[in-house]
């Protein structure tokens, strides 16, 4: 499947959130989040694996990866070393990188923020890693957030989590999740002229006394 402007589109029109009703895996920990409130992604997963202090691979995934891609990086057991800061983002961003996401440590979180480039993490480390060139793979199957991600995977992200959809399932997926948005902004005005939840729902009270 080809990951066309149209389907991006698409889903910036829409939130992970709304997937997720339709979903029982693939999705990352809680514990993974953007750097900045705001930053959404939405693209097609290139893989890195490195562990340790080395980020030579982040390098090479950063300027092989089409645009538009989203680089998600499996760091092991790694939990102290920072694999991104201001400087990578700057580069991915250059490149035409859609954003990244990291299952450990990223830095200078004022930096990538102010640069609107999208980085997701688990946390923050004035710890860095450098260019060892000492063990790491590229565009292989990895773990993130305890989500197994392959190469091609659609990564869907904003600030409530991420999520991994397989290309075959993200056209159901994102028409449920418009056909959703248009139901809850029908509801939401009904809300405001009075209505309750268990008008929606006949049986929820005779159910929550059953309890």
């Amino acid at each position: 499947m080809e990951f066309t402007k149209e389907l991006y589109e698409r889903m910036m029109c829409v939130d992970p959130a709304q997937i997720g009703h339709y979903i029982q895996n693939g999705y990352m920990s809680p514990s993974i989040k953007p750097v900045f409130q705001k930053a959404k992604i939405a693209g097609p997963a290139v893989t890195v694996w490195m562990g340790g202090n080395d980020n030579a691979m982040l390098y090479y995934a950063i300027e092989h990866a089409k645009p538009g891609s989203v680089i998600v990086v499996d760091r092991g057991e790694e939990s102290v070393h920072a694999c991104c800061g201001d400087v990578v983002a700057l580069v991915a961003q250059l490149n035409g990188i859609a954003g990244i996401v990291i299952d450990g440590m990223a830095t200078d979180s004022i930096g990538i923020e102010e640069l609107e480039f999208p980085v997701f993490c688990k946390g923050f480390s004035p710890i860095t890693t450098n260019l060892l060139c000492q063990n790491g793979l590229y565009n292989v199957p990895v773990q993130c957030g305890g989500a197994a991600v392959t190469p091609g995977d659609i990564i869907f992200g904003d600030a409530d989590g991420v999520i991994v959809i397989p290309p075959d399932r993200l056209e159901d997926l994102l028409v449920k999740a418009e056909k959703a948005n248009i139901n809850e902004a029908k509801m939401k005005e009904e809300f405001c002229a009075g209505k309750q939840m268990s008008d929606y729902f006949p049986g929820l009270h005779s159910m929550v006394k059953q309890l």
